[in-house]
């Protein structure tokens, strides 16, 4: 019996769920499987990174799904502390670099999982490498970041960008006691959202105490003598500033993948078939934050750095290398957040998203409880739904709002996924008692008022 080697590049999500299938699918006489990981933890929630640092979790512990020595366990072995800096394909192996003893080598192998995940957003801007200036992507980021906080000489924190991780970011720090800026080029906070929706967000954020800048571009960041952050400017104001937090977002790991050159789409990340194996390479899979994936609604690729995704993929890739099968068909770009009590969520397309695939749609926006008006603790939120104009295909939901509304966006992802109407929708047999829901749930409200206006275009 052969015994084929297995090599994954990254021990997060994507990868070692692709290990942890694969090993689950083939004994270590069949399959060995070679792990590369360049941190000091594996199988961890990044999601997760900025509750550990508003101290909601215990870190970084907490957010380890499985440690390497469970790993290894499972015969798979797992290199930590180990960064891969050469894929030779056509020579069937990796160069990889010991981080601890700088030592290097070579490993073969027979097939490949590239799952190098994504980085944040680091914008070449005057003063961005200084100490006190952190992205938050890794464990070892939120490590950084908390001794950073504890050193820091002042409590003024700013973080640049209002996206997912910025206003997570701006809770964490908020509820750390820091004074906290949040400065952003957009119209609104929240870009993933429509500007109506953001600027329920940015109210939401000013009335904690948080203050938002935005349609403001940074143009650096300021230090002192010393080479310490000082403080954010921008083209018209300068904000003070201890220590600073990237909330841009992230952008995909893709630097091995390209200069071995493996095909990358228009947002950096590799192009994959619905096995998740890299196009064109029989043997080379990718999966989580360094892919694109098909978007459902738009028929289009993008980016969505998600553990849910990644852990999809792994699965599946690990399934497909051990010779099972399986696929992974696309998203509908389903993401929730929360900014202290204010729940904010979307699934399926923005405005500005139809607009560019050259979709006609009609909107229509609700304000609505969380439970029945006069039942204790009912919570105030708004939905917005956009659908296709004349067939009524639903296209997007967001929600904001407080407790209990951000979770009604799975709903929209169902039929979303489902490609159902918004009159199909109106049907749903939902869940009801005055508890959990008005009579009419808010995203059936939001999907009659669509109906409506499909009908009055029609």
């Amino acid at each position: 019996m052969t015994t084929e080697r297995l090599v994954i590049v990254g021990g997060d999500a994507a990868g070692m769920s692709a290990a942890s299938q694969a090993r689950r699918t083939k004994g270590r006489d069949e399959l060995e499987i070679v792990a590369f990981e360049r941190g000091h933890f594996s199988s961890y929630s990044a999601c997760g990174i900025p509750y550990w640092v508003a101290g909601d979790v215990e870190g970084p512990d907490r957010l380890i799904a499985r440690s390497p020595e469970e790993h290894r366990a499972r015969d798979i072995d797992l290199r930590m502390r180990t960064e891969v800096t050469e894929l030779d394909l056509a020579g069937g192996r990796v160069r990889s670099l010991d981080l601890e003893s700088g030592t290097e080598s070579w490993t073969g192998f027979d097939k490949l999982v590239i799952a190098t995940g994504a980085r944040p957003v680091r914008p070449a801007l005057p003063g961005i490498d200084a100490p006190g200036v952190h992205g938050v992507q890794t464990l070892d980021d939120g490590r950084a970041l908390l001794d950073s906080l504890s050193r820091a000489r002042g409590r003024r924190a700013v973080v640049i960008g209002a996206g997912y991780i910025g206003v997570e970011m701006a809770e964490a720090l908020l509820r750390r006691g820091f004074e906290v800026t949040v400065v952003d080029r957009s119209e609104q906070p929240m870009s993933t959202l429509d500007p109506d929706m953001g600027r329920l967000v940015h109210e939401a954020m000013t009335s904690m105490g948080i203050t938002v800048v935005t349609g403001a571009a940074v143009t650096g960041v300021l230090t002192d003598d010393g080479g310490a952050v000082r403080a954010v400017a921008t083209q018209d104001a300068e904000y003070p500033a201890d220590v600073v937090v990237l909330g841009i977002g992230v952008e995909p790991e893709t630097t091995l993948a390209r200069a071995a050159g493996l095909p990358l789409g228009d947002h950096g990340g590799l192009l994959t078939d619905l096995s998740m194996r890299v196009r064109g390479r029989d043997a080379v899979w990718a999966g989580g934050d360094c892919v694109e994936v098909l978007d459902l609604v738009s028929g289009r690729e993008r980016h969505i750095a998600l553990g849910t995704h990644a852990n999809k993929h792994g699965q599946i890739i690990g399934a497909n290398a051990a010779g099972g099968y399986g696929t992974f068909p696309g998203v509908v770009g389903t993401a929730v957040s929360k900014v202290c009590d204010l729940e904010i969520a979307r699934t399926g397309l923005r405005e500005k998203d139809a607009r560019a695939v050259g979709l006609k749609y009609v909107t229509a926006t609700v304000e609505s409880t969380s439970r029945a008006g006069y039942f204790p603790g009912a919570a105030p939120m708004t939905v917005k739904m956009l659908a296709e104009y004349r067939t009524g295909r639903l296209l997007g939901v967001q929600i904001v709002g407080r407790e209990g509304a951000a979770k009604r966006v799975d709903i929209a992802a169902v039929a979303l996924t489902a490609s159902m109407t918004v009159e199909a929708m109106t049907a749903l047999d939902l869940g009801y008692a005055p508890p959990f829901s008005p009579v009419w749930d808010p995203v059936l409200v939001a999907a009659r008022k669509a109906v409506a206006a499909v009908r009055a275009l029609s």
